[in-house]
């Protein structure tokens, strides 16, 4: 399958709010991560289970407010406050996205120590419910490793 050109690819726009913020800009070379951008179908195809998660945590008692998804646009901003102040990270270069009161660090560290430790200071953010650790240290390639609780 060929990659179509760019003006035949349709556009991917951020359709659900979906906070993306940077919080630290120290590595030079870290490539900026994707936001959380969507097409038209994959919007359509989403939607409906978006939808069910948002709502799933109120019916069952975990959550005060009737979406889930209502909680990043005040989660976000509260989780870069709490990395800024940290000093920790200050040589990092890290985005935060929200997505249903789960935090996504995306981005460059020095060390897997460090990641380690800024993926455990997230989860100290009131109404965080998961962190999920996408960060790479220094040139290793980018994966998933959860830290130890």
């Amino acid at each position: 399958m060929t990659a179509l050109p760019l003006s035949a690819q349709e556009a991917r726009t951020n359709a659900f709010n979906d906070p993306f913020l940077q919080v630290t800009s120290a590595i030079a070379r870290c490539p900026v991560p994707e936001g959380p951008l969507y097409t038209g179908q994959e919007v359509r195809d989403v939607a409906h289970v978006r939808a069910q998660h948002g709502g799933s945590c109120y019916r069952v008692g975990r959550c005060r407010l009737p979406n889930s998804y209502l909680y990043d646009a005040e989660i976000i901003p509260r989780v870069l406050r709490y990395i800024q102040l940290d000093g920790r990270f200050d040589d990092t270069s890290v985005w935060i996205q929200g997505e249903r009161r789960l935090v996504f660090l995306k981005g460059c560290v020095r060390t897997r120590e460090q990641s380690e430790a800024l993926e455990k200071a997230v989860w100290l953010v009131d109404d965080v419910m998961g962190v999920v650790n996408y960060l790479r240290v220094g040139d290793e390639p980018l994966r998933y490793v959860p830290a130890q609780k």
